[in-house]
């Protein structure tokens, strides 16, 4: 191991300075929500109508998606198994435990503390899943130190983001398309921009797949794809904008898996299918539905939808990332432009079509419930009305279909900007010396930052077994 890779100091060093960090403002700004503090509760209490039972199963869910689907979709290297992993696992619980204090610090503005409850969790599940799509940029080219301090600069950059954008421009983004895929794959680019290396783009002897870590990573893609109805409907309203998120999301990730199977056989010189495909291609229904998948735009639609986000990400991988590695310095490694950046462009616009023919002959009342922001405003007398028919629902803001869509235009664009301006400035900190960057000979290998056991086969040793069978 090359002194300048170790992790004996920096690695150590970097975690107990964050985790001093994380205990000082935990104990200072963290305390339990309505749902979890004994004080509030009473013999009235009925504790079968805590939030707890609402919100755990979908907690669960991306549980297992972060932990599970990411790290085996991303161990489909040869040589890097226990990086895609292992670094996926660090990085995960990290950002989770970030993202709590990032995006509870807006709540802490209004009443002077972040109060935790498993609806924050699943919040701050999601902006790990930011820091893991955008890890896919730079999956293999790494170290965990540097993937530390992505996370670090990534999770308060998509919550300052974030709060704008929900706060002030105001969209519909139930399964996060705008704000979790787009976000993630320009800043993930944008870092991957900076940490350029022109030796790469020729391919590299260990940037290899192997029989098991192909199984392995479609044991990921599967557990993705089961879970995904979960994230995707996880905080829409409940009723039957949940039922719709979850019907759409299966609905689409069927059509765009067989589509996967149909393209990868059809476009091998041989009539084969090729494993990657199965493994990303797959999924692509399970994005592009997101920005609309909880409004009224019928099965036949996200059916559509499935097939378009597979078709563009199964050509993205075929011609689009070879392209930009070899003429915009961008080498998207788990190729997430193809995944999340392009279905998640087709998506945005499919919500934003799916807003413009919204009408309350389609929707009834209920138009304002899911478009929020449609809802007559405090003091109008059309509120009013439209409480009588739907309890609890709150004001709006009084906006036409054609003024939410514009709204949704601004939102893709300053996404896309904060994103990959975030990823440009995140990219330069990751190049400092002193974060353990592997050389380019040692990308993609796992002995440069792990005890490896005695039967991982390095790429000297199969290039021996070659040469023997060659001459036998």
């Amino acid at each position: 191991m090359k002194k300048s890779s170790s992790l004996k100091i920096r690695l150590p060093t970097l975690v107990l300075v964050l985790e001093v960090i994380i205990i000082a403002l935990y104990a200072v700004f963290v305390t339990y929500d309505e749902n979890a503090d004994a004080k509030l509760q009473n013999n009235e209490t009925n504790p079968m109508d805590n939030s707890l039972y609402r919100d755990y199963p979908y907690f669960a869910d991306v549980q297992v998606m972060i932990f599970v689907g990411f790290g085996c979709l991303l161990a489909f290297f040869r040589f890097y198994g226990f990086g895609g992993m292992v670094f996926n696992f660090l990085t995960a619980t990290f950002a989770i435990q970030w993202a709590i204090l990032m995006q509870g610090f807006f709540q802490f503005y209004y009443d002077g503390k972040i109060h935790l409850g498993v609806i924050n969790l699943v919040n701050a599940e999601f902006a790990c899943a930011v820091v893991l799509i955008s890890f896919g940029a730079v999956l293999g080219k790494t170290s965990p130190v540097q993937l530390l301090v992505m996370a670090s600069l990534e999770i308060p950059i998509f919550a300052v983001t974030e709060w704008a954008i929900t706060k002030y421009i105001r969209i519909n983004d139930a399964g996060g398309t705008i704000l979790i895929h787009l976000f993630a794959c320009y800043f993930g680019l944008g870092v991957t921009f900076v940490l350029y290396r022109p030796s790469l783009n020729d391919g590299h002897a260990k940037e290899i797949t192997s029989y098991h870590s192909d199984i392995l990573s479609v044991m990921g893609t599967l557990f993705l794809w089961v879970f995904w109805p979960s994230f995707n409907s996880a905080l829409t309203f409940k009723g039957d904008d949940q039922h719709r998120a979850i019907l759409h999301t299966f609905i689409g990730l069927s059509s765009s898996t067989i589509t996967a199977f149909a393209l990868s056989a059809l476009f091998n010189k041989r009539g084969k299918l090729t494993m990657a495909d199965i493994q990303n291609v797959t999924l692509a229904g399970g994005v592009t539905v997101g920005a609309s998948v909880d409004m009224m735009i019928s099965p036949v639609a996200a059916y559509a939808l499935g097939v378009m986000g597979c078709t563009a990400c199964f050509f993205g991988y075929k011609y689009l990332s070879p392209f930009m590695a070899r003429r915009m310095r961008i080498q998207d490694q788990c190729g997430i432009h193809n995944l999340h950046g392009l279905t998640g462009i087709i998506s945005a616009t499919a919500g934003i079509c799916a807003i413009l023919l919204a009408t309350e002959e389609t929707y009834g009342p209920s138009l304002y419930q899911t478009f929020s922001h449609r809802a007559p405003p405090e003091g109008d007398p059309q509120l009013l009305e439209l409480q009588k028919l739907i309890p609890g629902l709150n004001p709006g803001l009084g906006r036409t279909a054609q003024e939410q869509a514009l709204y949704q235009v601004a939102a893709v664009l300053i996404t896309i900007a904060a994103s990959a301006a975030g990823g440009l400035l995140t990219g330069l900190v990751m190049k400092f010396p002193s974060l353990a960057s592997p050389s380019d000979e040692d990308c993609f290998d796992d002995e440069l930052f792990f005890d490896m056991p005695s039967d991982f086969a390095s790429i000297e040793l199969l290039k021996v077994y070659a040469v023997t069978a060659v001459s036998c």
